[in-house]
């Protein structure tokens, strides 16, 4: 014969098997909870990141493409960019030029070096200043003095390295981005801003 359990013992089990199983899922909800909060965060610092690259990049193109880097370096130096990336009007990341743009290597340019001037006025030449003026003859180009006040020896090609940095006040992520960039420089530029070789 079986032994009966009474229904008041019965209903006890019944009620604590029920919070242990609360208990589990309350547990498993909470550890759910702080998983996708933890990935959240992580995605959005990548976000930040990637945006932080993108304000510093663009940044140090925005010096490249203003040309006054290899003109005026102390100039550029520590210039901020407000970068407004969800277009809304306001500023969600400030970079800045950091450190000074730095030529580090100038090789003189010869004028056996010079690439052909572009025909018909239309292009604009970069190397003008590196060129002698030149003056029509009846049927002979000639080579007089330079133009601008600059000597051919005077022009070099240079390699510069531009740096930015872009810091999120709200993730804290701190972007450094460097890039080089070669450009022709002219007379007190070489001698004032370059070694050369």
């Amino acid at each position: 014969m079986k032994a009966r359990i009474p229904h008041a013992t019965q209903r006890g089990f019944s009620l604590v098997v029920a919070l242990i199983f609360l208990a589990i899922l309350s547990i498993l909800a909470v550890a759910v909870f702080h998983s996708v909060n933890n990935e959240l965060r992580i995605v959005a610092n990548a976000q930040s990141r990637q945006e932080s690259l993108y304000a510093a990049q663009l940044t140090i193109e925005e010096t490249i493409g203003a040309t006054d880097f290899f003109k005026n370096p102390d100039g550029v130096a520590n210039k901020s960019f407000e970068v407004d990336m969800n277009g809304d009007g306001v500023a969600d990341y400030v970079a800045k030029v950091v450190p000074r743009p730095t030529c580090y290597r100038a090789k003189n340019i010869q004028a056996s070096e010079l690439p052909a001037a572009p025909r018909g006025g239309t292009a604009a030449d970069p190397y003008a200043p590196c060129r002698a003026e030149q003056k029509q003859g009846s049927t002979f180009v000639e080579s007089e003095a330079a133009v601008a006040s600059a000597s051919p020896e005077s022009c070099a090609n240079s390699d510069w390295d531009i740096g930015a940095q872009v810091t999120d006040a709200a993730s804290q992520t701190r972007v450094a981005v460097h890039q080089g960039v070669s450009v022709v420089i002219f007379g007190n530029e070489v001698a004032n801003y370059c070694g050369t070789e």
